[in-house]
């Protein structure tokens, strides 16, 4: 596999090897050795499957406390996927990092602890899988508005279908201190 680096440090693309013939294809999606030696030493407790149409904008999502890693891919169609480093005394603080993930590139995106994540749809349809590092916890759930002038994401979409909890996001600057993550060296 290929591990690419973001802006973002701990923020990486992997790119594994993909055995095609005639009959489709086969692909180690996680192998725990080789992601250990990339530096994603994390565990797995939780794994999600979404599907959503065109013009979906699913974000910016993040837990605090209880922080949630994240290996991202997609199943079927295509994203623009997004991780911005929330973690609060970061050098990258604010900045953010995307990459498209498509079922024919096969991509996955490890998103750290620490982080917002979210994407868009850009295809028809698209199904995306997470791999979680910490069960779900509601009352750790925050998030940061999608279209956030200080982030500054250049989205691939102008007006996404947004879910009420997106919509209503605080900014960034307005997200409470003690609600961010702490960055560690």
């Amino acid at each position: 596999m290929k591990v690419i680096q973001t802006a973002l440090p701990g923020a990486v693309v992997i790119e594994p090897q993909v055995f095609g013939d005639a009959r489709g294809f086969f692909y180690e999606s996680y192998n725990q050795a080789k992601y250990h030696a990339a530096g994603i030493t994390s565990t797995f407790v939780q794994s999600n499957v979404s599907r959503s149409s065109k013009g979906v904008l699913r974000g910016l999502h993040y837990q605090w406390p209880n922080p949630q890693g994240k290996l991202v891919s997609v199943l079927e169609g295509e994203v623009y996927d997004v991780a911005v480093d929330i973690r609060r005394g970061s050098p990258t603080f604010g900045q953010w990092a995307g990459v498209m993930l498509s079922a024919d590139n096969h991509r996955h995106f490890w998103i750290p602890e620490g982080f917002a994540h979210g994407f868009c749809v850009v295809s028809d349809h698209a199904t995306f899988s997470y791999q979680c590092t910490a069960l779900y916890d509601a009352k750790a759930d925050a998030g940061v508005r999608w279209n956030d002038a200080a982030i500054g994401i250049d989205w691939p979409i102008s007006a996404p279908q947004l879910s009420d909890k997106d919509l209503k996001a605080p900014l960034l600057t307005d997200v409470h201190a003690e609600r961010l993550p702490l960055f560690a060296e």
